[in-house]
């Protein structure tokens, strides 16, 4: 019995745990699914997954981050926010996620809230003090912005575990 081929496909298991801890957090583990993936694949046991499987898993990654992107943008232009403020929903929530990271000491939780709270602070604040809207207006695209966010994390979730799966069968049915 050979044991590398195992080991590889366990630490290509235990990266897509990483991964989807990481994708909840708001982070890029999608993308650490996959490089790990790769790395296996071309450094350690080149037939454990095909070059089409981390194709299709980059080709997910890439569909996800745009819808991701777009949510938080389109979420707050739904409800009445200006190009300036959907833009700054996509960075307030980055931040957000960032600061509630370690404002909110309780595991995903602070991450999650904050990316919301960031979300909607950034898009009512380049609303209501840099476009000079009314703050009513300028709290609707707010909350706009933050439905748009929890939207975008649902959706990087479910790709994250799609793509997960995908590795994960990938390896338990060697070269797929």
């Amino acid at each position: 019995m050979e044991w590398g081929p195992i080991l590889a496909a366990l630490v290509v298991v235990l990266s897509t745990l990483v991964g989807m801890g990481l994708a909840v957090l708001t982070l890029p583990g999608v993308w650490v699914m996959l490089l790990v993936a790769a790395l296996v694949k071309w450094l350690w046991v080149a037939d454990l997954i095909s070059v089409w499987t981390l194709v299709a898993g980059v080709v997910l990654a890439v569909i996800g981050e745009v819808v991701e992107g777009a949510l938080s943008a389109a979420g707050a232009a739904k409800f009445g926010s200006s190009r300036a403020g959907a833009v700054a929903s996509i960075g307030g929530g980055l931040l957000g996620a960032l600061i509630g990271t370690f404002v909110i000491p309780v595991p995903i939780v602070g991450t999650l809230v904050g990316a919301v709270a960031g979300a909607a602070a950034a898009t009512f604040g380049v609303e209501a003090y840099y476009k000079k809207r009314p703050e009513a207006e300028a709290a609707r695209a707010a909350g706009g912005a933050a439905i748009g966010r929890v939207a975008a994390t649902v959706i990087k979730l479910g790709v994250a575990g799609i793509v997960a799966i995908l590795l994960i069968a990938a390896v338990c049915v060697r070269g797929m």
